[in-house]
Parts: C-alpha cells; sequence; structure tokens
C-alpha cells in the first residue's frame, strides 16, 4: 500500500493571514499522524507566505512520522535542510507570483545546480526528491543526478475536464511511475489530487507515496481534521 503525506501548509496559511499565533501547524501535525497519516508535508517558500522557519524547527521535534520539506533549488535552504535535518528535501520550482507550484522542475535545464544541491543533502543523510512532470527525459535526468525520488507532478491530471484529457494524463503518469521504478528510483505523486480523484492513481502499484494538502485542509472545515485525513487514507490504502 501506498503511503500519505499530508501538506499542512494551509494551517499557516490561516494563521498568517490574520497575524495570529494560531493554528498552530505542529499541533495539526500530531492529530494528522493519530489519524494515519505517514508523513507530514511542508513547503517553507522563499517569501515564507505560510511555513515559517520556527515552524520547521518545531516539527523537527515533534513529528514523530517522517518529515518531508519541499524547498526552491536555494543555498540558504539547503543550509537551512542540513541543519534541521528533514528526512526528505522536495526541490520543487518556484515562483513568487503563482498561487501553487505551476509545474515540474526543468532538471535537464538545471542539472549543474541540483546536482550540487543533491551531493550537499546526501551528505547529511538527507533523502533527496525532485517534483517534475510526468517526461521520461526528466525522469531519467533525475535518476543519473542522483535523486532516491521522483515525485510526479499530477497537476494535469488534477485540471484535465473531459474523459479523453484525464485517460491521457492518467497514462502519462502510470508510464513515468513504471520508468521511475524500473530505474530504482522511488515513486510519489502528487498536486491538485482530493477525494475525487486519488483513487485511479492508487491503482498503480508503483506509486509508493501520495502528497495531499489543500483538498484535506478544506474537507477538515466540515468534517474535522482527523476525519478528513482517515477518509483520505481510506482512499490511498484501499
Amino acid at each position: 500500500m501506498a503511503r500519505l503525506g499530508v501538506n499542512i501548509d494551509h494551517i499557516a496559511t490561516l494563521r498568517q493571514v490574520r497575524g495570529t499565533r494560531y493554528p498552530d501547524p505542529a499541533g495539526a501535525s500530531l492529530i494528522v499522524e493519530q489519524a494515519g497519516a505517514d508523513q507530514i508535508t511542508v513547503h517553507l517558500r522563499e517569501d515564507r507566505r505560510h511555513i515559517q522557519d520556527r515552524d520547521l524547527r518545531t516539527l523537527r521535534h515533534t513529528v514523530q512520522t517522517e518529515l518531508n520539506l519541499e524547498s526552491a533549488v536555494l543555498e540558504a535552504m539547503v543550509v537551512l535542510a542540513v541543519d534541521v535535518r528533514p528526512n526528505t528535501v522536495t526541490f520543487v520550482p518556484e515562483r513568487r507570483k503563482e498561487l501553487t507550484t505551476e509545474g515540474g522542475l526543468d532538471v535537464y535545464g538545471n542539472r549543474k545546480q541540483l546536482k550540487e544541491k543533491t551531493e550537499q543533502l546526501k551528505k547529511a543523510g538527507i533523502r533527496v526528491s525532485f517534483f517534475i512532470d510526468p517526461e521520461e527525459r526528466q525522469i531519467r535526468e533525475s535518476r543519473e543526478i542522483g535523486a532516491d525520488t521522483i515525485e510526479i507532478h499530477t497537476g494535469r491530471y488534477a485540471d484535465a475536464t473531459t474523459p479523453d484529457e484525464v485517460k491521457k494524463e492518467f497514462e502519462r503518469i502510470r508510464q513515468s511511475a513504471l520508468l521511475g521504478k524500473q530505474l530504482g528510483l522511488y515513486v510519489a505523486a502528487g498536486h491538485g489530487l482530493h477525494y475525487q480523484n486519488t483513487g485511479p492513481l492508487a491503482a498503480i502499484p508503483e506509486i509508493q507515496e501520495f502528497n495531499i494538502g489543500h483538498a484535506i485542509i478544506a474537507r477538515a472545515l466540515f468534517v474535522g481534521l482527523e476525519q478528513a485525513v482517515r477518509e483520505i487514507v481510506a482512499i490511498v490504502k484501499k
């Protein structure tokens, strides 16, 4: 069965919009873990729009499962990660004006920088994941550079509006997961996934992990955080 990582960024978003001390991402992470999640995921953005440095440090001391830090490919972020020691660092592309991550890394086009940062993290005993589009070239390049994991960007699948589009994007993800597994990579998937579209992907045996956030936090407004996580756990592990 696949593992579930829950992204708790939007717990911090709610706090930051009013400048309060609550709600606390660390407190939320405890509920998430108790509900069956296998990993806590946070994206420490360069503009610090939600998760803050202190959140990351607190989570490192309180998370009982695993901590996955999503980060832009920046020296300052790598230095911080080496200091805090999350279990995994997932490199993602980042633009300041975007509402959310808009696509995967251009691994081929940023080979030198990614290789250097990957080596720094692996020397510190931190697993490295690349968030990439479901494209063969990006997968093979990720393996060559030394990534331990690829996280397949599922945004186009999630945003597809016709059955044919859904089928096409599903097949791209399935083929990419198969190739990643064949190359010896740990395969994760995420972005835009929710309670209606995760099930078909969870049936792909090569996908070993899902990272889901916004849909869970939105669902929690109506049923509570624990129940929202339990519902997605049931889908991922069915």
